[in-house]
């Protein structure tokens, strides 16, 4: 990666963090402690994903990062995540075919499942919604903020 696409990809990260970051004080102040519950982000975009890591990592979960879909099936069940946090456009092996492999995979068909996407069509989220999604956000609709809210909430932390 060039300088300057690195520097540009760092400046995003660190703008996104600091603008949508909790201040440090209000981290402790949820409900229940999310301690040791783990999340399994799978997110091809470094420059997100990162800013996902850390705050999920600041708001107490445990997080494993993957980048395609392959590597996402192996580490559910090698992980045994909590949660599931997953895009639908990746590399070798899509999210729709993600859900539908950990949906009828009898280690992995009652874990917790949001997908979050740049697909906003209605026929996306239904099709996901038909493979047993427990929650699908569209990334330009949502801050991370939101996404907290709604991991804590199937979790049953809020």
């Amino acid at each position: 990666m060039s300088g300057l696409r690195w520097r540009r990809r760092s400046l995003v990260v660190w703008i996104y963090t600091l603008c949508f970051m909790p201040p440090w004080g209000s981290i402790n102040s949820m409900s229940e402690d999310p301690q040791g519950k783990k999340i399994l982000l799978v997110e091809d975009d470094d420059a997100l994903a990162s800013v996902y890591t850390m705050r999920l990592k600041g708001e107490g979960f445990v997080v494993t990062r993957v980048a395609n879909g392959e590597d996402a099936l192996a580490a559910a069940k090698e992980h045994k995540p909590d949660l599931i946090l997953l895009d639908a456009m990746m590399p070798k092996v899509s999210g729709f075919d993600v859900l539908d492999i950990l949906r009828n995979t009898p280690e992995t068909a009652n874990l917790k499942i949001i997908m979050l996407t740049a697909l906003s069509q209605e026929t996306d989220k239904q099709r996901a919604q038909g493979l047993g999604v427990d929650d699908y956000l569209v990334k330009s609709q949502v801050v991370i903020s939101d996404v907290v809210d709604r991991i804590k909430y199937h979790l049953g932390l809020s």
